[in-house]
């Protein structure tokens, strides 16, 4: 028996989620939006990119949908008990990651600890060595069985993963043969050679290289910790998987945030200009004057002193850690809105000048259907790619505000908390190395992914450069 856990972070996402889909059903019927879409899904880069943000976005939205499992019923009790543990979909697909705790450090793929200790022998002597792990490779006789057994376990993932990609060729080219009015070996050649539209075999391509990652991972996680483990001996990469969530919010609800501010002022100050655009200018200004780390820090440091005093608001700890996030979040958005603003501002001042804004405005056109049906639909390139542009930069962010101590709770897994511990840990000696690499590897492919996504997007929906095509 579970109940149900949901959190307010996990309410926006799929609000935002909603959201999405709604636009996309609606852009299916609107010539003017499918074009600028086919343009990017025709990219090589942008197919390879989307792939990776779709593995990252359904890794965020499985760790999104939370639960508390009952605890065991005594004799005698009549009302069911729930564990303070919060858990999520992502945990159970997970399985025993997040219960193998070791004892302290120990590297990648090790059968020991990573420091010596002190031990008694069976003849009663004490002396120093590396112990035994009690879960990482414990199925293995000795440190000789491990390149082979690892070996093993590679090629099984492999096989795994050429199954799946069959598989899911097999299911596409069934699709497309429809599509196309084809036999299924037919659309299977067009694919396999390049022939169509969308670059199909680049997306199968990148499907296999994740297939390959996932069954790799699930083949040798649970007999191994892959990255190693942290001080106190949790696996470092059930914690870099855990922390997809954390940047994905920090990307996506701080843009929502932003966006309305933007947008709304940005045109509003450009178009009406006078004591408008004086007023606004004189907000942004103003709020730019002020070094955004230090009203972050004043502001979650505030936050934080409130929850501290309330403790009976929160049941559980993920309760008010979400809490903290979503405040993060809406900070963020707040003191991030002002670049967009002032690119929207100047981009509308040129186009109120032009003649269909000017005709319009002659033949007494409402200001707010100007606005909306005359002026959003040419700054709508400018919106999109500051978006994805600002989601990237966002998520570097989340990293240098938990290094400096003012990010998501110490509680929350995250890559900035990751890294605000491994700059201790590359200190000591020995040095450890893997939590730092874990997290910037994880946190590279991400924003790496979303630029190279963004390039695309901002070439297909920059009417100059449509009108250059």
């Amino acid at each position: 028996m579970i109940q149900p856990v949901i959190l307010w972070t996990d309410a926006l996402i799929f609000v935002l989620l909603a959201v999405v889909f709604s636009f996309a059903l609606y852009a299916r019927n609107k010539e003017h939006l499918r074009a600028p879409w086919r343009e990017v899904v025709r990219s090589r880069m942008a197919v390879a990119s989307l792939v990776v943000l779709t593995v990252y976005t359904v890794t965020g939205l499985l760790d999104s949908v939370h639960f508390r499992k009952a605890l065991p019923m005594h004799e005698g009790q009549q009302e069911v008990q729930y564990s303070g543990d919060v858990l999520s979909l992502l945990d159970e697909l997970l399985g025993d990651m997040r219960t193998q705790v070791e004892k302290t450090y120990s590297s990648p793929f090790a059968m020991h600890l990573y420091t010596r200790e002190s031990v008694i022998g069976d003849d009663g002597e004490q002396y120093r060595t590396f112990p035994r792990l009690e879960y990482g490779g414990v199925h293995l006789a000795n440190r000789e069985e491990r390149s082979a057994d690892i070996a093993l376990r590679t090629g099984q993932a492999l096989f795994q993963a050429v199954a799946v990609m069959l598989v899911l060729s097999v299911l596409l080219a069934a699709w497309l043969a429809k599509r196309w009015n084809l036999s299924l070996a037919a659309a299977l050649r067009r694919i396999l050679r390049g022939e169509s539209d969308v670059p199909w075999r680049t997306a199968i391509a990148a499907i296999f290289i994740f297939a390959f990652i996932v069954t790799l991972t699930a083949n040798l996680a649970n007999v191994y910790h892959v990255f190693g483990t942290d001080k106190v001996g949790k696996d470092v990469l059930y914690q870099t998987i855990k922390s997809i969530r954390t940047g994905l919010v920090i990307g996506t609800l701080t843009t929502l945030v932003m966006l309305p501010f933007a947008v709304f002022l940005g045109m509003t100050a450009g178009y009406f200009r006078g004591w408008v655009d004086d007023v606004i200018q004189y907000l942004y200004t103003t709020l730019n004057s002020i070094p955004g780390v230090l009203l972050i820090a004043a502001t979650v440091l505030m936050m934080q002193v409130y929850m501290d005093n309330h403790p009976e608001l929160f049941e559980t700890m993920a309760e008010r850690a979400d809490l903290r996030l979503l405040f993060l979040c809406l900070i963020l958005g707040i003191t991030s809105w002002t670049g967009l603003c002032r690119l929207l501002r100047g981009e509308t001042l040129k186009l109120r000048e032009l003649d269909y804004v000017q005709a319009a405005d002659a033949f007494g056109v409402p200001k707010s259907t100007i606005l909306v049906r005359h002026l959003l639909p040419n700054l709508l390139h400018l919106v999109l790619i500051a978006v994805v542009i600002d989601f990237s930069g966002l998520v570097l962010a989340e990293a240098v505000l938990s290094y400096v101590g003012v990010g998501v709770d110490p509680t929350t897994m995250s890559w900035g908390n990751m890294i605000n511990r491994a700059r201790l840990e590359m200190a000591r000696e020995p040095m450890v190395w893997w939590s730092l690499l874990a997290a910037f590897s994880f946190m590279f492919t991400l924003v790496l992914a979303a630029n190279l996504f963004s390039d695309v997007v901002r070439d297909a929906f920059d009417p100059r450069l449509r009108a250059q095509r």
